[in-house]
């Protein structure tokens, strides 16, 4: 194509970290065919938004953002327009944009990444949209990244997900699973170590189906890889997610147990403690399964830091399943949630039932939640006070550039006062002794 030099791109991200993963992937490509990063978006001249559609009001973020770039594009008719991600793939989202945002230029999905190229030179050439994805089944593997961060990245293990949880719409925008080849995730790895990496999360939908997918005499399932991945000399922490909870085999936690690298962190997507709308969510396992898998965990691994996902007012929930969840999290004592009230996705099995929860009730139960969650994260980082910690240093923190900020392997954040110049902090390991606890923070001092 032609050559893009002295131009510039803006990436907005919404999202996981799958999202973010191929929003890295964006900008490598980008960047190999001449453009630079733009500081604001005002100076863009190619303008691209990442999005994902989990949840409705991401649906509606994504509108108020295209919204406020209609100026920029009246300003500037050259300027392009691209919506990615999982929402550009839904059929009710491309016919909205089509017809109510002329000024967007095209759209892509997670899987046409490697097309982007083709696609800005097409736009330049006819000055078309172009609205319609192909349905590619063949991922393309190596694609250039940039990584923000020189010392934590993110690796693809699987992609795709075949669960079908009755709520979520992810199945249906990206596809099956289709495990990447041990060989291909081992050399990015070594490839990532000998630029200074340290710590990698390994990504998937559903990591524990990583390699189901390959012929039984190739197959090497997610601890094989784990164990694999440990192996590798420079990598010092390894964390992964999402792990669906009816397939974390006893396997995984052994070798979780015995991986010197592996962190001492799971997320554990529990979304309800009522088996009624365990049923309903199609999650294919119960509360007492949960509690077991959790009591088996900890068990193995006594310090392992649990965190979840939790959705109220889901279709049919009544105050008796909700109460079931409040037990669920009160016996668990998550070292954190992530908590949202149900919102109904176009194209999805619960959308379609008729015991939908009234807004209020949800937003109630939603308050009582995170009252609880938040009693529980406090009262877990209070309980580390006064003990030392191995921290990766991230850099200053977002508030204050005097405080720098970084995370034990339990995925703690923890803030201090420095007591040596930035450069030679960032990216260090370094150990720190807990002072207070906060809800969503500690706070520490270095130790000599």
């Amino acid at each position: 194509m032609e050559n893009c030099q002295q131009q510039k791109y803006f990436l907005s991200t919404f999202g996981c970290q799958m999202n973010v993963h191929d929003s890295e992937k964006t900008a490598g490509i980008l960047e190999k065919i001449g453009y630079s990063k733009a500081a604001t978006v005002e100076e863009a001249d190619l303008i691209l938004l990442n999005t994902c559609c989990v949840r409705e009001n991401a649906e509606n973020r994504l509108y108020g953002h295209l919204g406020n770039l209609k100026p920029l594009k009246t300003k500037n008719p050259e300027l392009i327009i691209g919506v990615g991600g999982c929402m550009a793939q839904l059929p009710s989202v491309r016919e909205k944009i089509a017809e109510s945002y002329p000024y967007v230029d095209f759209l892509f999905g997670a899987y046409n990444l490697h097309r982007l190229p083709e696609l800005i030179a097409k736009i330049k050439e006819t000055g078309s949209r172009i609205l319609q994805l192909s349905q590619e089944e063949e991922i393309v593997e190596d694609l250039p990244v940039v990584r923000e961060d020189p010392y934590r990245a993110w690796v693809t293990v699987i992609y795709g997900c075949n669960n079908f949880c009755s709520y979520c719409i992810v199945p249906y925008v990206r596809g099956r699973e289709k495990s990447r080849r041990p060989e291909k995730i081992i050399a990015e790895i070594q490839g990532l170590a000998s630029k200074g990496v340290k710590e990698i999360t390994l990504l998937g939908q559903n990591v524990n189906s990583y390699g189901l997918d390959f012929p039984e005499d190739e197959r090497m399932d997610f601890a094989d890889l784990l164990a694999a991945a440990n192996r590798i000399k420079g990598i010092t922490r390894i964390r992964f997610q999402t792990s669906h909870p009816k397939d974390l085999s006893d396997k995984l936690i052994i070798q979780m147990m015995a991986a010197e690298h592996v962190c001492e962190h799971l997320h554990l997507p529990v979304q309800a403690g009522s088996n009624k709308i365990l049923a309903a969510m199609n999650r294919k396992y119960t509360r007492e399964y949960y509690l077991n898998l959790v009591e088996k965990l900890r068990a193995k691994i006594p310090n392992i830091a649990l965190t979840t996902d939790l959705i109220v007012g889901f279709p049919g929930e009544e105050e008796d399943d909700f109460q079931d969840t409040l037990n669920l999290v009160k016996e668990v004592e998550f070292d954190a949630a992530f908590t949202f009230a149900y919102s109904p996705r176009v194209g999805t099995k619960a959308a379609e039932m008729k015991t939908q929860v009234p807004e209020e009730v949800k937003m109630d139960r939603l308050y009582r939640l995170i009252e609880v969650v938040n009693q529980q994260a406090k009262a877990a980082n209070q309980r580390l006070e006064g003990s030392s910690e191995t921290i990766l240093v991230e850099g200053p923190s977002a508030k204050k550039q005097e405080i720098f900020a970084g995370r034990t392997c339990s995925n703690k954040l923890v803030l201090f006062p420095p007591k040596r110049p930035s450069v030679e902090l960032v990216g260090k390991e370094i150990k720190v002794q807990i002072e207070k606890g906060l809800t969503y923070t500690l706070r520490g001092k270095e130790i000599d």
